[in-house]
Order: structure tokens, then C-alpha cells, then sequence
């Protein structure tokens, strides 16, 4: 197996680095997995789960989105997606890195894996480009925060008001973040919500391109792209025989412990999406591939894109 890294152009002429994993040899890929990785983390983070999708046969591409990873290429777009609209650039930015993938590889099956921040990026992606995919796995996503939600991009507007859009927000991440942990007995660090693998948490505390608080401007940015993806009438652009697969630990704080995952689950089925599944994993936290229980998350994850391949309902 082989990583490539390559860099394309934005329509706004941002640089965007993205990595593209395939075998050895030149063999004829049964499929795609296109990667859309979370918030303050960047796409290597997805190196094992790539090496694991190549050899079964197909190719991976993944890019570290707008300020995050080795797509930032000044001090002060650390955690900053764009002036105006940033989320809907995020999601344009995964259109172009498909439009390469179905370039380089025409007539096969393209999915979509959206991890957390990734998550609720895909949901919004699959409402404007789903012909351009085969199918889309929603991994860590999150549920509508209503009236909060509300409350959260006004104290974010104001914020970015106040300190600048480009300057790194303390209020909001701990507005967002600060309960996570509150679940778990006697944490070891501030990220211990991520994975029962301590050694998984200990490399995301000692990654100089992790665990970033974002900018105020971007906060601004993703709540209200997560509040545009809960809205029914976006979820009715989306196919009805489009597959879906949500897929969450019952211990993850962002999809509430797997209350919001039912309720996810229930607005696709309310809006006509018919080829839509849900699993959650038992004591799993946030980062299912990153979990103690990986394997099987693995395996079921394969076996999800292998039935699709072969026309399964």
C-alpha cells in the first residue's frame, strides 16, 4: 500500500492538502472511500483506517479541511474556514477532492465517511451532491441542539464581534466542549471523551495539529451549518433509495450518549430516506475507529459498503 499526497485549488484559490491511499500495484479499485475528518484533528489521524479500506480492495482519498492539518498555511487561518460562508466551502472543498477521485478512477462507486465535525460536513454534502456519491457513513454526528443551537451562534456572532473572526475562541470551545468529559470517572486528560485507548489520547494531546481551539468565525461557521443539516426540508433533497449508515458509541457526548443518534435516525425516516441504518457500539465514545473495539467497527463498516456494492437494500 502507497499514500500519495497531493494539494488542489479552491474555487476561492485556497490550497487544500489531501492524501490519496491505494495498493502497490495498479489494481482496479471495487470502490472509493472519500474521508471527511472532525474538528481539530487533521486526515493522518485516519492513516490505519485507510491502510485497512485499501486492502479490501479500495482506493481512499481524504484532505485536511480549510485551517486544519497542512492546509493552513498562515499562523491565523489555524481553526478559520473562510470570510463568507465557510461551512458551505468546507462542503464545496469535499466536491472537488470527489470530482478528482471519480477523475482518476471513472465509473466507481464513490462513498462518503464523515466523522464528527466531518459528520454533520457530509450531511450537508449528500442534500447538494449526492449524485455525485454511491452512499454516505455518518460517524460521531450530532443531534439538533434547538432553542441552545439558537443561543450558541448568537453568543458566537457576538464573539466574533468582540475579538476578531480569526481569533481563537476560549468561550465557545468551552461552550461546546466543557461537558464532555462529565460522564467519565476520574479523567485523565481533557480529551479522554474521545476513546477508551488511552494511548489514542495521549497521541491527540501530544499532536501539534490537534486539540487547537478554533477561531470565533468558525464556530459561527459550523453551528449553523449543524442547525441548516436538521432542517426537513434539506433532508428532502436527499434521495429516497440513497444508503446511509449513522453509526455512534452510546457513551459519545456529542450525539448524547445515543439519544440524538435515535432521533437523527427517525428525521431520515419522517423525510423519506429509506435506505438509512443506525448501530451504536456499547461503552464506545466518540472515535469508533479509534476505539478499543476498532476491529469490529472495521468489519462492519466493510460489510456496510460491500452489500451496497453488490445492490443490496
Amino acid at each position: 500500500m502507497i499514500r500519495i499526497p497531493f494539494t488542489f485549488k479552491t474555487s476561492d484559490k485556497q490550497h487544500i492538502q489531501a492524501y490519496r491511499w491505494q495498493p502497490d500495484k495498479d489494481e482496479h479499485a471495487k470502490g472509493i472511500v472519500q474521508l471527511a475528518h472532525g474538528m481539530a484533528e487533521h486526515i493522518l489521524r485516519y492513516d490505519a483506517f485507510s491502510r485497512y479500506l485499501v486492502s479490501h480492495g479500495f482506493v481512499v482519498y481524504g484532505n485536511d479541511h480549510r485551517g486544519h492539518g497542512f492546509s493552513i498555511t498562515a499562523p491565523d487561518d489555524r481553526g478559520y474556514f473562510a470570510d463568507e460562508n465557510g461551512f458551505e466551502a468546507v462542503v464545496d472543498d469535499m466536491s472537488r477532492l470527489t470530482s478528482i477521485a471519480a477523475n482518476e478512477h471513472p465509473n466507481v462507486p464513490i462513498y462518503l465517511f464523515g466523522h464528527s465535525m466531518g459528520s454533520f460536513l457530509t450531511r450537508r454534502y449528500v442534500t447538494k451532491y449526492h449524485h455525485k456519491i454511491s452512499g454516505a457513513i455518518l460517524s460521531g454526528t450530532g443531534g439538533d441542539q434547538g432553542l441552545l443551537g439558537s443561543i450558541g451562534i448568537l453568543l458566537a456572532q457576538m464573539e466574533k464581534r468582540r475579538i476578531g473572526a480569526r481569533t481563537p475562541s476560549r468561550l465557545m470551545d468551552k461552550l461546546t466542549f466543557g461537558s464532555f468529559n462529565k460522564q467519565i470517572q476520574n479523567p485523565r486528560t481533557n480529551f479522554d471523551f474521545l476513546t477508551r485507548d488511552e494511548a489514542v489520547v495521549d497521541n491527540y494531546v501530544q499532536d501539534e495539529h490537534c486539540g487547537f481551539i478554533c477561531t470565533a468565525g468558525f464556530f459561527v461557521d459550523l453551528l449553523n451549518g449543524i442547525k441548516l443539516v436538521h432542517q426537513d426540508d434539506q433532508i428532502l433533497h436527499i434521495p429516497t433509495s440513497f444508503p446511509l449508515l449513522i453509526i455512534s458509541g452510546d457513551q459519545d457526548p456529542v450525539g448524547n450518549y445515543g439519544k440524538d443518534i435515535h432521533k437523527i435516525y427517525k428525521q431520515f425516516i419522517a423525510n423519506e430516506c429509506d435506505q438509512v441504518a443506525m448501530k451504536l457500539y456499547e461503552g464506545a465514545r466518540h472515535e469508533l475507529i479509534n476505539e478499543i473495539n476498532k476491529d469490529e467497527v472495521y468489519d462492519d463498516i466493510l460489510y456496510w459498503l460491500h452489500h451496497h456494492l453488490e445492490g443490496g437494500n
